[in-house]
């Protein structure tokens, strides 16, 4: 390597971990060990490359969206196309720099999407079920969040003056987006009602009203900042923005009384007030109309809980977007400013199909998912765009048996050169994919949404799956250990990467490093500095 690239690299790095010193970040949040190792990191990767920088920065996020679920999604995909499916690849599998992330939290060997989403967008890990908060907190004591807040990248990015955005197919206070904006002790404060008495007494606010707040408490947090406040925010989890009277019932309400809150409070309606250039919409309809060239600021809130699965998505009552219409959307509205956006992409529905036992939701959630990064490559500038893959955690989703080339992902294992399903040790067949544990088997036929699985008991002990067409939309596969909810798994997860700052992808890594690769490319810490008063 050149001498004076290594000298230039030096000082960058050098001015890099300098401005994470300074006013916008506190302390206790720069001086973590997570922090400081992987800014350590940092320095060494500059010295391969160090020539451009991110205009804008699009991080998405496959929840549960582990290495057997791009496997099996991949060759899914390639199925449905008529394809063996072995031979293909998801969208962002092609992208040119690759990693691994390691998805442990402070307390916990295997995670929760809480502590996973607080690492990449602060820098360092925190525990489970908390949210924008150190290790530090006690979870569910509203006490201790004061002084333990971390500032995440979609904060850092509007101080900087750049759009910004979230989309999720689940709640938009669920855990993974809310790790973007807000602060809370507890990841299941999503609204009023959620919280303990001492919490409300103490002056903490829930997730909803710091989403709709955001730009307000943001301000108050820095002396001279002028924030406008999140530009893009789409997803499901009406209930949570809406009282808990039917008179707010929005028209595909599913419950007698859709709102949760007890406070009385209408936080759409807060909204709107506060944004008269927005567009506020519930449904596909008012979603289409949206005029990406005059509107400023989108809010949408697609489901009274989380949105549907992309194949049961047709069954919604008012219709809604897939998660590829809401990106490009969102990139429209975002990419009119000159300066640049940062937009996070949650598709949280991988993980509830996971829990719930479901492999066929999962794998086509997934590909929907792929399908959004596409959008996004195509609709942006690689030149000047950072997007990086990820998920937060896997599950204890296998692939297993010897089934021949081809032989469908979904169905049960078929070895090579046979024609008929190879049979275990209890001359049953067994299929290809399945659960270390969770609910079990389910043979719901048609049915396309996998929460049905929730209305029987968990299943003990092997079934006989000859008659059974196990690639149906409601099969549920087998789970060695019962359980009344599949889990998360501890092993690490993939990171995919291209644009500005993309060429740090490489190794093994803590999770909290990607908040320094994103940092690093657009500049966030160091402009952010800028922005605040001393």
């Amino acid at each position: 390597m050149n001498r004076n690239w290594k000298v230039a690299c030096t000082a960058v790095a050098l001015a890099v971990s300098a401005s994470l010193q300074a006013a916008v970040l506190p302390e206790h949040q720069t001086n973590s060990a997570w922090f400081t190792d992987a800014q350590t990191k940092l320095t060494t990767k500059l010295q391969t490359n160090n020539q451009f920088k991110a205009k804008n920065v699009i991080l998405f996020v496959g929840d549960g969206m582990g290495i057997s679920t791009l496997t099996s999604a991949r060759i899914h995909k390639g199925q449905l196309a008529g394809n063996p499916g072995e031979e293909g690849y998801l969208s962002f599998e092609s992208f040119p720099h690759t990693a691994l992330v390691k998805t442990y939290n402070v307390d916990a060997q295997t995670p929760d999407s809480a502590g996973t989403m607080t690492a990449m967008m602060s820098g360092l890990k925190t525990d489970v079920g908390v949210i924008g908060v150190d290790e530090d907190i006690e979870r569910g004591d509203c006490s201790t969040v004061a002084g333990n807040e971390v500032i995440t990248a979609l904060e850092l990015a509007e101080v900087k003056g750049l759009s910004t955005g979230i989309i999720s197919t689940a709640r938009i206070t669920h855990a993974t987006p809310a790790a973007t904006y807000a602060k809370s002790a507890d990841r299941n404060w999503e609204d009023i009602s959620d919280m303990p008495e001492a919490a409300l007494t103490a002056g903490c606010s829930d997730i909803a009203d710091q989403l709709v707040n955001f730009e307000t408490y943001l301000e108050a947090r820095y002396t001279g900042v002028d924030v406008d406040g999140i530009d893009v925010a789409m997803g499901g989890g009406r209930r949570h923005f809406l009282p808990k009277d039917a008179a707010f019932n929005s028209p595909d309400a599913v419950s007698d009384v859709e709102g949760d809150r007890t406070d009385g409070r209408d936080l759409t309606a807060e909204w709107q007030t506060m944004y008269e250039n927005g567009v506020y919409v519930y449904d596909q309809a008012g979603f289409d109309a949206i005029d990406t060239e005059s509107v400023e600021r989108v809010f949408g809130l697609f489901n009274e809980s989380h949105m549907q699965y992309e194949a049961d998505r047709a069954n919604d009552i008012a219709g809604e977007p897939s998660l590829s219409e809401m990106t490009s959307k969102a990139i429209d509205v975002l990419g009119k400013n000159e300066n640049g956006f940062f937009l996070t992409v949650e598709s949280g529905r991988i993980d509830h199909a996971h829990h719930a036992g479901n492999a066929y939701n999962a794998l086509n959630d997934t590909i929907e998912f792929a399908k959004a990064v596409q959008a996004a490559v195509d609709n942006t500038n690689p030149e000047e765009t950072l997007i990086l893959v990820t998920a937060d955690h896997s599950h204890v989703f296998t692939i297993a048996g010897y089934p021949k080339r081809g032989n469908p992902i979904l169905g049960k294992v078929v070895a090579v050169g046979e024609t008929e399903p190879s049979l275990a040790a209890d001359d049953m067949p067994y299929t290809t994919v399945g659960y270390t544990n969770g609910g079990g088997f389910r043979d719901l036929g048609d049915e396309t949404d996998a929460d049905a699985g929730y209305a029987f008991a968990p299943v003990t002990g092997r079934v006989d799956l000859t008659d059974v067409d196990t690639t149906s939309a409601g099969f549920h596969q087998e789970a060695l250990v019962p359980l009344g909810s599949e889990t998360h798994a501890g092993e690490d997860v993939g990171v995919y990467a291209m644009g500005p700052g993309a060429h740090l992808v490489t190794g093994t890594n803590e999770q909290s490093f990607l908040f320094h690769v994103m940092d690093f490319a657009a500049d966030l810490v160091t402009t952010a500095d800028e922005k605040v008063t001393p």
